[in-house]
């Protein structure tokens, strides 16, 4: 069984479960979170997709979180449906707002941030400097190669593939296979 058929049996439970979880504290939802990161099998996917969703600021349906994914801020995170995360993802929303859209498989490894490090001015040490922060989006039907890193206030196209390794450092026209470092057109989807 597809993990679609799953969900789809399992629909009005996450729901109901979503719902009660949310009567929490946003304080102790988020440590649950980050408590169930690790935990395997179904079990864990529930859990990590049922407190998402009631941290999140939407979670759509059928989003799979897997083990080992690290997600900060996720007040500022915005995920469609259908998608999938694979371990060892880094997902920083910071002060910023992160767009994932739906039909999207963020292979492991990845990268996506909403903030950057100031560094202009010579005279203050740069961790002293501030950051900026940005609006990053994943649109529709995306795929996110494994190691890859995404920079803040990259608009990735829908229809986009991002190859294993790359650094998305600009935007990513629609239908189009990036990668590198920076990202560069390998070729468009046709």
């Amino acid at each position: 069984m597809r993990g679609r058929e799953k969900f789809n049996r399992y629909k009005n439970i996450l729901n109901i479960a979503t719902k009660v979880i949310a009567l929490l504290p946003k304080k102790i939802r988020l440590k649950l979170f980050y408590h169930f990161r690790k935990t395997q099998g179904n079990k864990g996917l529930a859990l990590r997709y049922i407190l998402l969703k009631s941290l999140c600021r939407k979670c759509g349906d059928n989003v799979s979180i897997q083990p080992d994914v690290y997600i900060f801020h996720p007040e500022n995170l915005t995920i469609g449906d259908n998608v999938s995360i694979h371990p060892m993802c880094y997902i920083e929303c910071g002060e910023g707002e992160i767009i994932i859209g739906n039909d999207v498989s963020i292979a492991h490894a990845v990268t996506i941030l909403a903030f950057n490090h100031r560094y202009s001015d010579m005279s203050i040490n740069i961790k002293d400097q501030g950051i900026d922060v940005g609006k990053t989006i994943v649109n529709n039907n995306v795929w996110i190669g494994a190691k890859s890193t995404v920079l803040m206030g990259r608009v990735i196209g829908t229809g986009a593939i991002i190859a294993a390794n790359t650094v998305v450092s600009r935007d990513v026209e629609q239908n189009t296979i990036v990668g590198g470092i920076p990202n560069r057109v390998i070729k468009r989807r046709t």
